[in-house]
């Protein structure tokens, strides 16, 4: 039998050539080639077509360090996960424990949860725009044409905010808190649909003899989430929290869609916008910086590694199988 399974091994790598081919071509070779761009010092693909060559070296990765906005651009981007990941995780904890009780309506909220999944995020990004925008620029004089998040605002007597509009005579710093604001609803939002699935589906899969055990026993509800849900759910609850985590280093098509290319309210520098790291990386190429474009790709790729160890080191503490 071995010596069969060995004879015909070439077939199997005969029906994976044109999968490890691919993977080769768009993935692999990427991968190395962002390496090499990262390490030659001022790397330009259209200066190398010319004929200039590059020296090796690390001064990309020192541009990108010394760049008067990555600090911003990385902040915004720790900032946006450390807040959004703990609010979407809990949230769609408490939904699709909300949705396991009410089975006759299960399947319809169940598709009505998933439908932003599957909408364009700059599309919603856009709608979220015009839900907070406020056209003008004093939140003190502010005219009647405002988002309707500012009309529910005026409705109860207070003042439109400044949400995803900046000053024409200049950006308020204070306002800063009014798009991250913005930023993290709709992110928040938009992550929720692929969580409820896990966490729902894994709810189902829950064993009810717990649960009977638990009412038989008088257990108070939120102690049965507590001491039975949660750890029951804790292999899923991890995995939303890594992949929350990972997408949240990647947040760029959000930003875009509510405040444009600009990755800001109008009037905004560096500074003050609300670029993420990805966004720096997509600036970088269009300016035809591909070396340092690469070098921040790579300290992103870093940063994501070690988050998603330090994840996967708590949970193998806190995560019953």
């Amino acid at each position: 039998m071995a010596k069969t399974s060995t004879k015909n091994q070439w077939k199997a790598w005969l029906y994976l050539l044109p999968t490890l081919v691919l993977l080769g071509v768009f993935t692999v070779w990427p991968i190395i080639n962002t390496v090499r761009m990262s390490l030659l010092e001022g790397y330009n693909g259209l200066a190398m077509i010319r004929g200039e060559t590059f020296e090796f070296g690390f001064a990309n990765f020192v541009d990108v360090a010394t760049y008067a906005g990555f600090i911003n651009c990385l902040g915004n981007t720790l900032l946006l996960c450390v807040i959004t990941v703990p609010i979407s995780t809990m949230l769609a904890l408490l939904i699709a424990v909300a949705l396991n009780s009410i089975k006759f309506i299960r399947k319809g909220m169940q598709t009505i949860f998933f439908l932003p999944y599957v909408t364009n995020s700059i599309a919603i990004g856009m709608v979220f725009m015009a839900m907070f925008s406020m056209v003008g620029g004093s939140a003190t004089n502010a005219p009647d044409s405002v988002g309707i998040i500012n009309n529910i605002i005026k409705a109860f007597g207070g003042k439109p905010i400044n949400w995803v509009n900046g000053k024409i005579s200049g950006y308020d710093p204070s306002e800063r808190w009014a798009n991250m604001a913005v930023l993290i609803i709709y992110i928040v939002w938009n992550a929720l649909p692929f969580k409820i699935l896990v966490l729902l589906g894994g709810l189902q899969g829950v064993n009810k003899q717990y649960y009977d055990a638990a009412k038989i026993d008088g257990t108070s509800r939120f102690r049965t989430f507590w001491r039975i849900t949660v750890p029951l759910l804790s292999p899923m609850i991890a995995y939303v929290v890594i992949t929350g985590f990972i997408g949240g280093f990647k947040e760029y098509s959000s930003v875009v869609g509510i405040f444009g290319n600009n990755m800001g309210p109008a009037h905004t520098n560096f500074r003050t916008n609300m670029n993420t790291m990805v966004g720096y990386i997509y600036d970088s190429l269009k300016d035809n910086n591909q070396g340092q474009a690469s070098a921040a790709a790579l300290i992103l790729f870093a940063i994501i590694f070690v988050v998603t160890m330090i994840n996967l080191y708590v949970s193998k503490k806190k995560v019953h199988y």
